[in-house]
């Protein structure tokens, strides 16, 4: 017998001065294969067409329907309704602006980030568009592609306490961007520049190391092995500072 599903949806419009934060509860049967983003397209259009939430690709690589899910930041694309009690508490990410109920504004905060952190391949050299692409190691291009599959669902931020305490703080997906641009051997940035960026309280060096964002990174990017790798390499670079300028006295 298929179970009845009580959805506990937050709802709050900051756009109308008559909303007030609230849950809502809505309740639909469970079928086949339910996941989140069907069962909120099911509530909108039989239940309330005035439910906010963002979608976009529904294949888990546009990150645009990340909500928190029973406590925990996911997808709601990605997430099946069989793998959750009876009874789901949706709510918006927190560390987000608030568009409207289960919709947040992540848009801004990325580019934002990406603005302060120089996302982008530094290069002295002139682009010339009829030039041969250059030629990279296969073992290192897989290497940076694993770092670049980052989707900025903004889960590791929402999860992240640091993050929720301090909005100065980069963030791991700040910190896992950096971790790709070093690996790249077309950027000409040296140490001492990524130091300037995420060498700081605001960077590696504030993170707690707590890991909650590797643990619900819904593309499993190894974030624990590029935070330590950033830590131990931030950590070196004012070491290696100072004995250069040693040996040249």
């Amino acid at each position: 017998m298929a179970r009845i599903l009580q959805f506990n949806i937050f709802r709050y419009n900051p756009n109308d001065p008559d909303s007030k934060p609230h849950l809502q509860s809505f309740y639909l049967d469970e079928t086949p294969n339910l996941n989140l983003f069907i069962a909120l397209n099911r509530i909108r259009e039989e239940q309330d067409p005035s439910l906010m939430f963002d979608f976009c690709c529904r294949a888990a690589i546009c990150g645009a329907c990340a909500m928190v899910i029973n406590g925990k930041p996911g997808l709601a694309c990605k997430t099946k309704t069989k793998d959750l009690p009876e009874q789901i508490n949706l709510l918006p990410l927190p560390g987000f602006k608030l568009v409207g109920d289960l919709a947040v504004d992540t848009g801004t905060w990325f580019r934002a980030m990406n603005e302060r952190i120089e996302a982008w391949v530094h290069s002295s050299k002139e682009f010339d568009p009829r030039a041969e692409e250059e030629r990279m190691d296969n073992a290192l291009a897989e290497q940076i592609y694993e770092l670049d599959r980052c989707i900025e669902c903004g889960c590791c931020i929402a999860a992240c306490a640091t993050a929720q305490m301090r909005p100065d703080f980069l963030g791991a997906v700040a910190l896992n961007r950096i971790a790709r641009f070093i690996l790249d051997p077309r950027d000409e940035r040296t140490d001492k520049d990524y130091f300037e960026i995420v060498g700081t309280d605001q960077g590696i060096f504030g993170c707690m190391g707590l890991l909650a964002c590797e643990d619900v990174c819904p593309k499993n990017i190894p974030l624990q092995d590029q935070l330590g790798y950033l830590r131990r390499k931030m950590g070196i670079a004012p070491v290696k500072n100072y004995l250069s300028w040693r040996k040249k006295k």
